[in-house]
C-alpha cells in the first residue's frame, strides 16, 4: 500500500526488458517517491523482477498479473488498486513482428495489434475516468521511433505503432484540460534479451508465401544492416528507464520524447519533403546500393559514441 505522498505507478509488461528496469528504477528511487505496481500476464516469470528488486520487493514495489489483451483483466487489475488510484499509467506491455508481410498470417498481424494497439487503449480507458475526476495523472506509452519512421520488413509493427501514435496525439488534446498530461517514449534499437532472440530465430525461419528475392533481401541485406544499426546505435533498457523517470518527474513533461538523439535526423528527414520520396529513396539506397557504406559508416559511428556520448541520448530535455 503506498504511503502518504508516494505516487502510485502501475506498469506494464514488467517480467524483463525496459518494463523491468522501470519497475526496478522508480521502486528504489532514493526518496521514496513512488509505490510501484509491476504488472505481468504470468506471475510465474517474476523471478527476474523480485531477484533485481531485491529489498525494494513487497515495499515500494508489488506485483499484480495483467493481460492487456483482455478486457476482464484490465478491469480487475484496475479494482484491485485501492480506491483505484493510479496517479501515472506506464504502458510498456508490447510484441514485435518481423519479416517478408507475404509471409505473415493474418492471426500474427492481428495479435500484434491486439497487444501493442488494443492494450494500451484498453489500459488508457480504465483508468483515464479516474484522473479525469481527479483532474490529475500522467499516462506514459512506450512508443519507438517506428512509430514517426517506417522501416522496411518492420511493416506491422511500424503500423501498430503509427495507430498508436495517432491515438494518443489526439487523446493528448482532450485530457490536457482535465490536467492530466499524456507522454510518447520513443527509442530506437535497444539491446533485450527479446530483440536478440528474435533475430536469431527470423534468420532460421522459413518464409512461405515470399518470393526468392525477398527473403534473399531479407536474410543477407536487411538482417545484417539492422545487427550494424543495433551495435552502433542501441540503447541499454536502463537507459530508457531513466528517460522515463525523467519524463514523469518533469513540470512540463513533454508529448513526444525521442530517446536517442542519433535518430533526431532521421525522424527530420521525413517531414522534410512533404511528398515522402526524400525517406523514402534515401532508405532504399541505403540498403539496397549503398550496403557495404552503410556498413563502414555504422562501424565508424559505433567507434564513436563512446559510452559519455550515449549517456547524452537518453535526455528527453
Amino acid at each position: 500500500m503506498a504511503s502518504s505522498g508516494q505516487k502510485v505507478v502501475l506498469i506494464t509488461g514488467c517480467s524483463s526488458g525496459i518494463g523491468l528496469r522501470i519497475a526496478v528504477l522508480l521502486a528504489k528511487d532514493e526518496k521514496k517517491r513512488y509505490h510501484v505496481i509491476a504488472t505481468m500476464r504470468d506471475l510465474k516469470k517474476k523471478d527476474k523482477l523480485v531477484e533485481t528488486a531485491g529489498d525494494a520487493y513487497g515495499k515500494t514495489l508489488m506485483l499484480l498479473p495483467l493481460d492487456v489483451c483482455s478486457d476482464e483483466s484490465v478491469k480487475q487489475c484496475i479494482n484491485s488498486v485501492k480506491d483505484r488510484h493510479i496517479d501515472i499509467l506506464i504502458n510498456n506491455a508490447g510484441v514485435g513482428l518481423l519479416g517478408p508481410v507475404e509471409s505473415i498470417s493474418m492471426e500474427d498481424m492481428k495479435r500484434v495489434f491486439e497487444t501493442n494497439f488494443f492494450g494500451v487503449v484498453r489500459m488508457i480507458k480504465e483508468v483515464m475516468p479516474d484522473m479525469k475526476k481527479r483532474r490529475a495523472g500522467h499516462i506514459v506509452v512506450m512508443s519507438s521511433v517506428m512509430g514517426l519512421q517506417g522501416v522496411v520488413f518492420n511493416d506491422v509493427y511500424t503500423a501498430s505503432k503509427f495507430a498508436m501514435e495517432g491515438f494518443c496525439e489526439s487523446m493528448a488534446v482532450q485530457l490536457l484540460k482535465f490536467n492530466v498530461h499524456l507522454s510518447m517514449i520513443e527509442p530506437g534499437p535497444v539491446h533485450t534479451e527479446f530483440e536478440t532472440k528474435m533475430m536469431e530465430d527470423v534468420a532460421k525461419m522459413e518464409y512461405p508465401g515470399a518470393d526468392a528475392d525477398t527473403v534473399r533481401y531479407f536474410k543477407d541485406v536487411y538482417l545484417p544492416s539492422s545487427k550494424d544499426i543495433f551495435e552502433a546505435m542501441g540503447q541499454t533498457p536502463e537507459d530508457i528507464a531513466k528517460c522515463t523517470k525523467k519524463v514523469i518527474e518533469s513540470r512540463n513533461p513533454r508529448f513526444r520524447n525521442l530517446t536517442n538523439s542519433l535518430y533526431t535526423p532521421i525522424v527530420a528527414m521525413k517531414y522534410a519533403d512533404e511528398t515522402g520520396g526524400l525517406s523514402v529513396n534515401t532508405f532504399y539506397n541505403l540498403l539496397f546500393n549503398f550496403g557495404p557504406l552503410m556498413h563502414i559508416t555504422m562501424s565508424i559511428l559505433k567507434c564513436l559514441t563512446c559510452s559519455c556520448l550515449r549517456r547524452r541520448t537518453i535526455s528527453p530535455n
